[in-house]
């Protein structure tokens, strides 16, 4: 085994590309477009829940079919959220990544 990769886990996504150092403008701009499609989700499933709240109201009859789906609508706009805050994270990251790759430094404290 001449060469050896190394994994940096599921979330991180710094390639290097022919020896070329990773593209932290790009990986921040995609990791914004994940987090704008995500609040989409989140608001969908939000919308959603909020239209079988409705409908177990009108339809007594399969009231308990719509509240299983609303309960179901609302587990999906929370996760989407949850979703939302991790590319918004990734987001930063990315970004702290660039400034440092330029030669900025973050100073965190007192000092």
């Amino acid at each position: 085994m001449a060469e050896e990769k190394h994994h940096q886990g599921l979330f991180h996504h710094h390639k290097e590309v022919d020896g070329s150092p990773p593209d932290y403008k790009k990986e921040e701009k995609e990791h914004k477009h994940r987090e704008h499609l995500g609040e989409l989700e989140a608001a969908a499933a939000g919308a959603f829940a909020l239209h079988e709240k409705h409908k177990e109201k009108k339809d007594p009859e399969h009231a308990h079919k719509h509240k299983l789906e609303e309960e179901i609508a609302t587990a999906a706009a929370v996760a989407a959220g949850g979703y939302v805050f991790h590319e918004h994270h990734e987001k930063k990251e990315a970004k702290k990544e660039e400034e440092e790759s330029h030669g900025k430094k973050h100073h965190h404290g007192l000092f």
